[in-house]
């Protein structure tokens, strides 16, 4: 049989459930959060200490959206990975938990997965209550330094709503072909027109799509991705998954995939691609295959700071939502961001949605959720008004740094550059910009604070306007050594890590090489309870 359609199998003794799994390992404690860190963000995800990555394992379950992420319980650079662990009510509040999964002999635990068996098809719960179920990477360094495949598939079960976990007893469940380097970050879902699980699994340069009847026992689908899209470097963490079409009660499928390096400015970025999935094989949209071959890919965002964003699996029927997370820093410089007890945070949760573009094809919407409102606070209303350099706006300066502005301009002219920046006492400042001259818009960080503790930090950032609207709109979720940037309702977004070395207090609106029209303005307040 070719490579691609040879079925993976395990030894006869993983095709049945084990009656017994390896043993839970006690938890270790839940490291303490520090009180007064100036550098940490007041409404974002952070760990209580040490250093996070990628998001893993986003599922709801009993009124609890579970955040599992990647983690080094030991410092605060990348090593030994294991899986953190959070829960939330409501996307906003975050309580931490134990450490979920921790490295054993087959390596450390790279990202991978979480679902609820609701048809307990893997036969690992007992008591009628489905157990949740997450599937994940393991990484053996001894294995590479033989010269063998050093990434397989692991399963672990929770019977007890995700607070504690057992991993399989005859992991791993998946295992790489001969030679193969990269093959990990698996994201599982159940496909019910087929009634089996599928992965999708990041496989070098290449999606790889696998099916199973039991989680155990996985054969190959199909592969997609060689030649299309972004190719600057190793694709890693990808999502499928059906995502509504506005106006209609239509969904398309869309393969979200990440890239490191490779981005569309510099480093590690999220790519996506729509399409449709028959349980087998993912095929692209003929009019998005044209826009990409036109026009470049298509970026979830377009900032140097959101990557391996995937999105929570079963949400109840009662909220159609999807609702994706990602890693708010880059591989260019994430290990020397200067934080001192914890590195990284995760962007806001934001609900996406797809529209159709005028060559036919369809891009993703994205905005925060909506839990997020709950917390803000009116501060600031202007009048439309004519601009001509910069205006200061009156916002309490303690507010500045944990804020939401949406302001909209009229369309200006030729080379006017029109947009915001966040200024302190000591000098420090961003700026964003629409550049009409361009059609961009335009993220400068460059005297942001402390930009030199890495090469390239210190980064002008450009995202093509993708609305052609006569008002241009924007929206920034200000919180501390962040901003995140939802432009023309949400149709390009840019995520931009800051680390001022004291809080942002005045903020100004401008026109810069010409006049310009502002239409609209509010500023509010985010109120951390």
């Amino acid at each position: 049989m070719s490579r691609l359609h040879r079925l993976l199998v395990l030894p006869l003794a993983a095709l049945a459930v084990p009656a017994s799994a390896q043993a839970p390992v006690a938890a270790p404690a839940i490291p303490t959060r520090q009180p007064n860190e100036p550098l940490r963000p007041a409404y974002h995800f952070t760990p209580p200490a040490h250093w996070m990555n990628d998001p893993n394992g986003l599922v709801y379950y009993r009124g609890l959206y579970h955040l599992f992420y990647q983690y080094n319980p030991d410092a605060t650079v990348w090593g030994p990975m294991h899986w953190g662990h959070a829960v939330s009510r409501d996307l906003v509040h975050w309580q931490d938990r134990p450490i979920a999964l921790a490295p054993d002999a087959n390596g450390m635990i790279f990202s991978g997965s979480a679902a609820v068996d609701w048809h307990n098809t893997s036969g690992l719960s007992h008591d009628g209550a489905p157990p949740l179920l997450a599937l994940f990477t393991y990484d053996n360094p001894a294995a590479r330094k033989a010269g063998q495949p050093s990434q397989s598939q692991g399963l672990a079960y929770s019977l007890d709503a995700g607070e504690t976990w057992r991993k399989y007893a005859t992991n791993p469940v998946l295992r790489a072909d001969a030679g193969q380097v990269d093959f990990r970050d698996p994201k599982v879902f159940w496909h019910a027109p087929t009634k089996s699980w599928v992965m999708a699994l990041a496989v070098g340069d290449h999606a790889e799509l696998f099916g199973s009847s039991n989680l155990a026992r996985w054969h190959r689908l199909s592969r997609f991705g060689g030649g299309l899209g972004a190719h600057g470097g190793v694709w890693e963490c990808p999502d499928l998954l059906p995502i509504a079409v506005e106006g209609s009660t239509r969904t398309r499928w869309v393969l979200i995939q990440s890239v490191n390096p490779g981005g569309p400015n510099g480093g590690s970025a999220t790519q996506y691609f729509v399409g449709d999935f028959n349980g087998t094989t993912f095929t692209p949209d003929p009019a998005f295959v044209r826009s990409i071959a036109a026009h470049g890919p298509r970026w979830i965002d377009w900032g140097r700071d959101n990557y391996a964003g995937v999105a929570w699996s079963d949400l109840p029927r009662t909220d159609p939502r999807t609702i994706m997370i990602g890693w708010m820093n880059n591989w260019d410089y994430g290990q020397k961001t200067p934080t001192s007890t914890w590195r990284s945070a995760m962007t806001l949760p934001r609900e996406l949605s797809l529209y159709r573009l005028g060559d036919g094809s369809m891009a993703l919407r994205q905005r925060p959720v909506r839990e997020i409102r709950a917390l803000e606070r009116p501060l600031v209303t202007l009048p439309a008004r004519n601009l001509a350099g910069a205006s200061t706006v009156a916002v309490p300066g303690e507010s500045v740094s944990r804020a939401h502005i949406e302001l909209s301009f009229a369309l200006p002219r030729h080379r006017t550059s029109v947009g915001i920046e966040l200024s302190n006492s000591l000098g420090d400042r961003y700026t964003f910009s629409y550049d009409a001259r361009t059609n961009a818009f335009v993220s400068d960080r460059t005297h942001s604070g402390a930009v030199d503790f890495a090469p390239g930090f210190a980064s002008i950032d450009r995202a093509p306007r993708a609305s052609g609207n006569r008002v241009v709109r924007m929206s920034f979720y200000i919180d501390t050594t962040s901003v995140e940037a939802f432009l023309d309702h949400g149709t390009t977004a840019m995520t931009t890590a800051l680390f001022p070395r004291a809080p942002y207090t005045r903020l100004q609106v401008f026109a810069h090489g010409g006049p310009a029209r502002l239409t609209s303005f509010q500023a509010r307040a985010i109120a951390v309870q």
